[in-house]
Formats: structure tokens, C-alpha cells, sequence
């Protein structure tokens, strides 16, 4: 296997984070911790917005998806990544490096659709209240959120078409912790030139676009919050689109680095670094900055906890 170049590849080897065992069995511990804190973090968040009335806003709403995206987001890469930090042979099947790639593609562009739908939301709150109750309605938070979920599997599907349609053969070794188009273009046996435009142009639909209307939204908010008298009116702006904001620039940053770049040879161990932040690090701080931020999760959860 991974030997002879006529040799098709039925499974790969991932290099994961570390070779050293003792930093291994550290990572093991870390991401354990990391994966629980993300599974209590955004099941809460689902059950403190399904039950508390005070939440059943739009806000809230796409807030709720999210949550939910990110559960399948860190599902789908963590615990293969805690099985193999345990075992001496990180191997995966090709269909199940398939499989991995389809949902982590798909989870992943659902919630950069999100994040964008979200901006939307602010915009609107803040910028056109007396419109609000008429624009984003539940018929209308519903479209918008098949939408993202609907886009996040068009990306998903081209991305994984091109990637896998590719022939492999010979080598079969990723220098990645898990399966994604970037680390996998590296060992195809022919020209990747269309596949990487493909997955390029895929980035621009849903990387660029969704972080265009961020940033137009945003542009808008800023500008009429700094137009706001009240103070306390600011500061409330301010946290609700404050949370949204720090989110957008982790995810947007580091996947934007890996996507957008010109394709390089061979993947850095910084590289893998800060794609640990948009695969594991963002869904668990989705929880943290939007209920310790928010006045309204923090009175929910107070309330379930006070029960």
C-alpha cells in the first residue's frame, strides 16, 4: 500500500498534531476537555433558547442553528482525532475520509452562511427597528436558515466532487488530523489546477460573500449606533454585535487563510495550528461569548439553574 504509483489508495494515514507520544497524550486530554465543554456549551444554549419564552426571537433563532452547527462541526473531526492521538496507526478509510470531508464541508459553510444571516439580523434590529417585526419574520428566519444550510451542502458538494474525482495512487500519508480538500489536493496523482480553482472560486461564495455582508452590516450598525444619544443604548449595541464580531474573526481569519491562499506544496505544522481554529476552537467559544456577554442567555440560564 502507497508503494507502487499504480496502487489505488482505499485508506490514508494522518499525521495528526504531534509525533512525540507524551505531547500526544496531552493533546488527548486537551481536545477531551475542549470536545465536552463544546457538547455542554451548545446543548445548553439549545435548551435554554427551546424552553425560556424571552428567547424565542429571530436572534435568538439563528443563534439556536449555530449551536447546532457547531455540534456537528466539532463531531465530525474531534473524536476520530482522539482515537488516533491513542493509537500507534492513524489510519482512515478512503470512504471515510469521504464521508468526514462531505460533513465537515457542509457544517462548516452552513455556519459561515450563519454568521452572515446573523449580521443581517443586527442590521435590521439596529438600524431599521420599526421594521423589524415585518422583515424578519418566522416565515422568513426559516427561509433564510434551509438557505444556509442549503448553500453550505452546494460548497460542500462541489468541493468534495472535484477533491474526489482526482485519482489517487501511491502515496497515501496527509500531513493534516483529519480529511479536508487542502491536505488531500497534496497527494493527488494528477493535475490539481481545476480542483483548485473550483474550491477557490467555492471560497469566494462562501468566505467572501457572507464576510461582505459582515462587514457592510456592520459598517451600517457602527454608523448609526455612533448617531445613538442614549449611552446605555451604545453599550447594549456594542455586546449584542460585540459577541457576533469576535466570532467572525476567528472563523473568517483562519479559514480564509487556509482557502484563499495560493496552494502550497506542503502543509506547516503552523498551518495545522490555525486550522485547529476554525475546526475545534471556534464551536467551543460559540457558547462562552454569547451567553457570558448576553444579558438575556445569563437571566435564562440563572432561571433553569435557580429551578
Amino acid at each position: 500500500m502507497g508503494t507502487e504509483n499504480q496502487t489505488y489508495v482505499t485508506e490514508f494515514i494522518l499525521l495528526g498534531l504531534s509525533s512525540d507520544r507524551q505531547i500526544q497524550i496531552l493533546l488527548f486530554v486537551v481536545f477531551l476537555i475542549i470536545y465536552l465543554i463544546t457538547l455542554l456549551g451548545n446543548l445548553l444554549i439549545i435548551m435554554l433558547i427551546h424552553i425560556d419564552s424571552r428567547l424565542q426571537t429571530p436572534m435568538y433563532f439563528f443563534l439556536k442553528n449555530l449551536s447546532f452547527t457547531d455540534l456537528c462541526f466539532s463531531t465530525t473531526i474531534i473524536p476520530q482525532m482522539l482515537f488516533h492521538l491513542l493509537v500507534m496507526r492513524k489510519t482512515i478509510s478512503f470512504a471515510g475520509c469521504s464521508i468526514q470531508m462531505i460533513f465537515f464541508l457542509v457544517a462548516g459553510c452552513t455556519e459561515s452562511s450563519l454568521l452572515a444571516v446573523m449580521s443581517y439580523d443586527r442590521y435590521v434590529a439596529v438600524c431599521k427597528p420599526l421594521h423589524y417585526s415585518m422583515l424578519m419574520t418566522q416565515r422568513v428566519c426559516i427561509q433564510l436558515s434551509i438557505g444556509s444550510w442549503a448553500t453550505g451542502a452546494f460548497v460542500s458538494l462541489v468541493d468534495t466532487t472535484f477533491t474526489l474525482c482526482l485519482s489517487y495512487h501511491g502515496q497515501n500519508i496527509i500531513n493534516h488530523y483529519f480529511c479536508e480538500p487542502p491536505a488531500l489536493l497534496k497527494l493527488a496523482s494528477e493535475e490539481t489546477y481545476k480542483a483548485e480553482i473550483a474550491i477557490f472560486a467555492m471560497g469566494v461564495v462562501i468566505l467572501l460573500g457572507p464576510l461582505s455582508l459582515i462587514l457592510f452590516s456592520y459598517w451600517n450598525i457602527i454608523s448609526t449606533v455612533i448617531q445613538i444619544q442614549s449611552g446605555e443604548g451604545r453599550i447594549k449595541v456594542f455586546s449584542t454585535c460585540g459577541s457576533h464580531l469576535i466570532v467572525v474573526v476567528f472563523f473568517y481569519g483562519s479559514t480564509i487563510f487556509t482557502y484563499m491562499r495560493p496552494n502550497s506544496k506542503n502543509i506547516s505544522e503552523g498551518d495545522k495550528v490555525i486550522s485547529v481554529f476554525y475546526s475545534v476552537i471556534t464551536s467551543m467559544m460559540n457558547p462562552f461569548i454569547y451567553s457570558l456577554r448576553n444579558k438575556d442567555v445569563k437571566e435564562a440560564l440563572m432561571k433553569v439553574f435557580g429551578r
